[in-house]
Order: structure tokens, then sequence, then C-alpha cells
């Protein structure tokens, strides 16, 4: 008696034809986009000059490192230090991590951390961090209430 043993693996043909079809798709779309017969999908900044949004509350933070590894925020028109990041606090680690991924920008771009950075709540709620030394600009809401939250904390009476 002998056993036949067969080492080959196939791919069922409807799962090679979906993954192709997903793939064209993609393709299709892209080139769609990029030849404008698609619009982008809507960029915050430009929705809200669009619909004449006006700052609410804008408020310039400069982000320092301490020696012990702390994170100095300070509001650069009234010297008022706003917030000190320090590990292990909730909120911290994201707001960290955001300004970490800024400080590189920066360097790349040979700008030191001297510019302040532009935090604004828009009267329509939404929240945005600007670097006019680079130009780069995050949508705080993007990242869930919570980290919004992180941000927020360091307007004028912790504005909303």
């Amino acid at each position: 008696m002998s056993l036949v043993h067969d080492h080959e693996q196939t791919i069922p043909k409807h799962a090679v034809a979906s993954a192709a079809m997903l793939v064209l798709t993609a393709l299709a779309l892209t080139t769609l986009v990029k030849v404008g017969v698609l619009s982008r999908e809507a960029v915050p900044a430009v929705v809200r000059s669009e619909a004449h949004v006006a700052p609410m509350i804008v408020r310039q933070l400069t982000f320092s490192d301490r020696a012990d590894g702390a994170v100095v925020v300070q509001d650069v028109a009234t010297g008022e230090t706003v917030r000190v990041l320090v590990d292990g606090v909730p909120g911290n680690g994201f707001v960290r991590g955001v300004m970490r991924g800024m400080a590189r920008d920066r360097h790349i771009h040979g700008i030191g951390m001297a510019p302040p950075f532009t935090l604004t709540l828009w009267k329509n709620q939404s929240l945005s961090l600007e670097d006019k030394a680079t130009g780069r600009s995050i949508e705080l809401g993007s990242f869930g209430p919570d980290n919004r939250a992180a941000f927020a904390a360091m307007l004028p009476g912790g504005a909303i």
C-alpha cells in the first residue's frame, strides 16, 4: 500500500482573482485621484477655510527637554509653564510622541526647537497643532478623545 504525499500548496483561484481585483481597484482609484477625475478626501484645514471656520482659542507653545527627561511646555505670550510632561502620566506619552515626530521634522529641515508651535481650538470644535516652521499640521481629533484631551488640557482653563 503506497500513500501519496503531496507538499504542493495551491491557492484557490477565487482568492487569487479577488486579490487581483483588489489591487486593480486600488490602482484605478489612485490614478483617478491623481489625474483629477475624483477629488481627494477632505483636508481639514481646507474644509475649515472654505467654511470660514474661525479660531476660537490660539496658543503659542514651546516644548523643551528637562535634564530629568521631562518635557516642559510653555506659553510663549505669558512665559507660563503650561504643563510638565513626565513619563507614566496618562496622555503624556501621546503628547511626547507627537512632539518627537515634530522635532524630527524640524531636525530634518535644520530647524531648532525655538520657534513656537500653534495649538488652535476652532469654532467647529476641531483641535489642531501646527508647526509654521515646517508647515506641518496635525488634526488632534483624529487620534481619539483621550489623546485629543491631552492637548486640549494645554489650552487656557483646559478649554474643552
